[in-house]
């Protein structure tokens, strides 16, 4: 049977047609793949978020990143951060109890590492007393250790103004410090990017990164007179060993602050690192910070 010239090029268009239709199809599929392998955006309850790729600094998540909240106990990672950046720091160093310390818990109702009045504690003791039970009696020992003056409130004012510099050596514009373990006078504040910046920073000194990873510890210090007596720690976050590659960072809480929690989890030498201020409840703040990070794992 013979086809005329009108009938080949019929018989062209129609193949010419049904190949590029296909390929239409084909190309619809590959995109609605793609769609699909993009994680939906997270949804908190914390009113402030963020989270970033530590290894880039490239932001995965933000929600209200730059408002200025209160950070509660979560200002302890500064604190720990400008005792680790001081020139010639001897971590052994022993630091006698004061009276003072056990006062200044008592009269805030303070989260307590439960330093006994005479004991000595090594400055590494203190970090540890400082970051896992939150111990504001921890940090005020800190303070007056590595602040500057011949007052005790003079030394502690001195501590202060170092974690501002420290704060504005890093180029943050939201951040100010008018405490040592965030019971502040109302001008305490940070925001979800500022706080995840200076726990990045942090992050880089190993001892700072040894501490914030332990669930519990126990420490040997020296009595009063002279004999010793263990320490036990527990860590307040509870994401560790619950979370895959969780690595810390620090939880916090207050009045105004509600439940905050800087957190960082390390998967396929990937370290995803973040922050959640003002969430409800200890359980939401964790439900948020693992949306967050199961989010930044899949960007």
């Amino acid at each position: 049977m013979k086809i005329g010239l009108k009938g080949i090029n019929r018989a062209r268009v129609g193949v010419t047609v049904a190949l590029t239709a296909g390929a239409v199809l084909a190309g619809s599929g590959f995109a609605s793949t793609a769609q699909a392998a993009t994680p939906p955006t997270p949804s908190i309850t914390a009113k402030g978020g963020f989270v970033m790729d530590n290894g880039t600094a490239k932001t995965l998540y933000g929600k209200a990143a730059d408002t200025r909240r209160s950070t509660g106990s979560t200002t302890k990672i500064m604190t720990a951060k400008v005792v680790l950046a001081q020139k010639n720091l001897n971590l052994d160093t022993k630091v006698t109890v004061q009276k003072a310390y056990s006062d200044y818990i008592v009269s805030k109702t303070a989260s307590s590492a439960r330093l006994i009045v005479g004991d000595k504690v090594t400055v590494r003791q203190l970090l540890y007393g400082l970051m896992l039970p939150s111990g504001c009696d921890a940090a005020y020992a800190l303070a007056d250790t590595f602040g500057s003056g011949s007052t005790r409130a003079a030394r502690v004012k001195s501590f202060i103004g170092k974690m501002n510099a420290d704060a504005k050596g890093l180029g943050l514009k939201n951040t100010h410090f008018d405490s040592f373990d965030g019971i502040g006078s109302g001008s305490n504040y940070s925001t979800p990017r500022d706080l995840t910046k200076i726990a990045s920073a942090a992050m880089k000194n190993s001892t700072f990164r040894g501490i914030v990873k332990t669930k519990s510890t126990k420490q040997k210090v020296t009595t009063k007179s002279g004999g010793y007596r263990y320490m036990s720690w527990s860590n307040t976050n509870a994401m560790l060993g619950s979370y895959t590659g969780m690595i810390g960072v620090k939880t916090g809480s207050g009045p105004t602050a509600k439940y905050c929690l800087v957190f960082a989890a390390t998967r396929n030498g990937k370290t995803v690192i973040g922050t959640v201020l003002t969430s409800t409840s200890a359980t939401t703040r964790t439900a948020d910070a693992k949306k967050l990070l199961d989010y930044g794992f899949k960007k």
